[in-house]
């Protein structure tokens, strides 16, 4: 190996070990209000709505600013872009802890959430340093950043316990600036990876178009958007149904949050392995299965016996209701990355613009699902219909599978046909030609 070669080693390595840690320090901050907002909540008596609305919305500008991000990141590099993110959110994340009304929580929550677009700069930016056979496993370390949701859990509760909830903006501030700084010192550019793309925004929306891209992007609103809001929701499910302390209820909530991060990476092999339909099949019906048994209420009835009337109660007690959060998460993390290898066999010439329009789907479901995990709670009381909600998704998602996909595909032998064979629309007809 030359010494050219070593260097740029190196540097690759440098970069993904920096990006990773990067991400994970946006993700963290991103899900901030999950911990932080229940204390809020309770000081401003809010009702469940608006709790939801108060942690969606960093979610809502983080997807909306993705697709953009994408471009300037061709345009300008990805080392520039990612560390003017981190800098713009330094001064509103330590601003959060002098907010006092609603509405300065929302503003402010806004631009932190530009956090949150940092992973559609980083995946190109650490693809590019690697060779194509070693971008999937680049790729995966670097989605293992979502990871950050979980980090949120372990050290918000203790500052809060300990400090108060504003401490936790100063602390995560001061930690955003830090890794801004590491971040500068440790990454590389390379002007080769820099490409003058002419896509503009609305060209790249021109994509829903194509049926398969709506497809990726409902399944993505599941696996990713489904994460980001249940990694929301869990920290005060755990406090109203469980009656427990917050740092508890984070420490277990946290056993969903991580798997679905750290585990993308495996989910990125097995779908290089069996294939991105088997794996997305079966992580549908793992989660749908799953989702059924977590959907059922605490429920308590009375049959009336030779011996009299006899009372049972049905539910699931806070330990059986982790383990199944726990393989909800792995299932998630699994499915994130299948989707993303959807993309790269189905669109190998419009991956950039394909996954962007995905991504903001997936980031738009995690922006929605709070909001109306919330209404549901207010509209009926129960606090498992975030759960049914989730149920019913997974429903259509199944049935749409079957019928563009499944009837043709046998999901337990390996295909014997090629992936080309069941790609439909536009992008995707231009995609075989080359």
């Amino acid at each position: 190996m030359s010494a050219n070669a070593q260097q740029h080693t190196r540097q690759a390595w440098s970069v993904l070990i920096v990006s990773t840690w990067a991400f994970t320090v946006c993700f963290m901050v991103w899900m901030m209000f999950a911990v932080i907002g229940i204390p809020i909540k309770k000081t401003l008596g809010l009702n469940a709505t608006e709790f939801g609305l108060l942690t969606a919305m960093p979610v809502l500008s983080g997807s909306l600013i993705r697709v953009p991000l994408g471009i300037w990141t061709d345009r300008y590099g990805g080392r520039i872009v990612f560390a003017a993110i981190m800098a713009a959110t330094v001064v509103p994340i330590w601003l959060l802890a002098y907010a006092t009304a609603y509405w300065q929580f929302l503003l402010i929550g806004l631009f932190i959430g530009l956090a949150g677009g940092s992973f559609s700069v980083g995946t190109p930016y650490v693809a590019r340093w690697f060779p194509k056979q070693r971008q999937g496993l680049a790729m995966g370390i670097f989605g293992a950043g979502n990871s950050g949701a979980a980090v949120n859990k372990f050290i918000a509760p203790a500052l809060v316990v300990a400090f108060g909830w504003a401490m936790v903006p100063h602390v995560y501030a001061a930690v955003m600036l830090g890794t801004l700084i590491l971040f500068w010192l440790f990454s590389h550019q390379d002007k080769s990876h820099v490409v003058q793309g002419q896509t503009s925004f609305m060209q790249q929306l021109k994509a829903l178009r194509d049926p398969g891209v709506l497809k990726y992007s409902q399944y993505y609103s599941i696996v990713f958007g489904g994460y980001v809001g249940l990694s929301l929701w869990m920290v005060q499910y755990y406090v109203g149904e469980y009656k427990l302390s917050l740092p508890v209820a984070a420490l277990l909530a946290a056993a969903f949050s991580l798997p679905g991060g750290v585990l993308r990476a495996v989910g990125g092999w097995l779908s290089d392995k069996f294939g991105a339909h088997k794996v997305t099949w079966w992580v549908l019906w793992v989660s749908w299965v799953v989702l059924f048994v977590l959907s059922y209420p605490q429920t308590e009835f009375t049959v009336q016996t030779t011996s009299g009337p006899a009372t049972f109660h049905i539910g699931l007690n806070v330990y059986a209701f982790t383990v199944l959060l726990f393989v909800l998460g792995i299932a998630f993390a699994f499915g994130k990355a299948s989707v993303f290898k959807y993309i790269a066999d189905d669109y190998p010439t419009h991956i950039g613009t394909v996954s962007g329009i995905v991504g903001l789907a997936g980031g738009l479901g995690g922006f929605l699902l709070p909001i109306l995990f919330g209404a549901l709670l207010d509209l009926t009381g129960i606090r498992s219909s975030a759960f049914m909600l989730m149920y019913a998704i997974v429903w259509v998602s199944l049935i749409w599978m079957y019928f563009t996909e499944v009837r043709r595909t046998d999901v337990v032998k390996p295909a014997a046909r090629s992936t080309a064979a069941h790609r439909t629309g536009p992008l995707a007809r231009s995609a075989t030609q080359h």
